[in-house]
């Protein structure tokens, strides 16, 4: 990589639309689509979305877990839609939520951001509520390789609040925390910084946070969620321009049909070209 992801994703966003297309192949989607829960259904899936979306959405992004329950074959599956996903011009942001420490926090960085690894991925969504000082191995390993981070801060499930929301001694939130890290990592940088943070887009007034950390909000929760792309204005205020909003299941129901799913796509998209402006 010769760009740092912040750049690189800032293109795209400009280019294509800030829209995110997520790839979860659960089994009742499965079934939606008439194919078997098996390796041969989640490759057909999997690779008929990135067909269909691939070639026209900034920001792609594979749920590592409904490859995984396959073991070594689902795996391998989700190798192929990683290639072929940045092949069509899109960013793979995989979706894996890894954290830990140490070196094992090396290694799950390793496995997904080092630049010979089966799996490179332009960004990886990580975990910190081991404190944010455990992501030290995957925040170096992103710098040197040029790719990103989306670090979960208030995520939009009902448990997030007693661990995002809870008071440290400092009266600072723990999420108000992760924000105020992530603005440091990207200090400085143009023309936006490669550590983003995960908000939800249904988790209600935002007003009492600081969202303006130079870096990408990750949105997931638009669409089957609840939230809609006029909502996005009034949830995230003045950083509304650096959100990737994440649409899954409102576009892959869709499906198998191609058509069916860019007709899909190009709807979302243009719904939230209006709301956020840009091209």
């Amino acid at each position: 990589m010769t760009e740092p992801f912040g750049t690189r994703l800032r293109r795209a966003m400009d280019e294509r639309g800030p829209l995110c297309v997520g790839i979860d192949p659960h089994a009742s989607l499965l079934a939606d689509w008439g194919l078997n829960d098996d390796v041969a259904g989640l490759e057909r899936f999997g690779r008929t979305v990135v067909e269909a979306v691939a070639d026209r959405v900034a920001v792609v992004k594979p749920q590592s877990a409904f490859f995984e329950r396959f073991g070594s074959r689902g795996v391998a599956v989700l190798e192929r839609v990683v290639e072929e996903t940045r092949a069509a011009g899109a960013l793979v942001l995989m979706d894996a939520k890894r954290g830990d420490i140490g070196s094992t926090m090396a290694g799950y960085a390793e496995a997904f951001l080092h630049k010979d690894a089966p799996l490179f991925s332009d960004a990886l969504t990580v975990s910190p509520y081991l404190g944010y000082g455990s992501l030290a191995p995957a925040v170096e390993l992103a710098r040197e390789s040029g790719t990103g981070l989306f670090v979960l801060a208030l995520t939009s499930n009902p448990e997030g609040p007693e661990v995002q929301h809870a008071v440290r001694a400092d009266g600072r939130s723990v999420a108000a925390t992760m924000l105020a890290h992530l603005a440091a990592e990207n200090a400085g940088a143009e023309p936006l910084g490669s550590f983003g943070a995960v908000v939800g887009a249904t988790v209600g007034d935002l007003s009492s946070y600081d969202l303006a950390i130079n870096g990408p909000l990750l949105a997931p929760g638009v669409g089957a969620q609840g939230a809609t792309p006029a909502d996005l204005p009034a949830v995230f205020g003045s950083a509304v321009g650096n959100v990737v909003p994440n649409v899954s299941r409102g576009v892959l129901r869709h499906g198998p049909d191609i058509a069916a799913l860019r007709a899909a796509t190009a709807a979302f998209a243009g719904e939230i070209r209006a709301a956020v402006g840009g091209s």
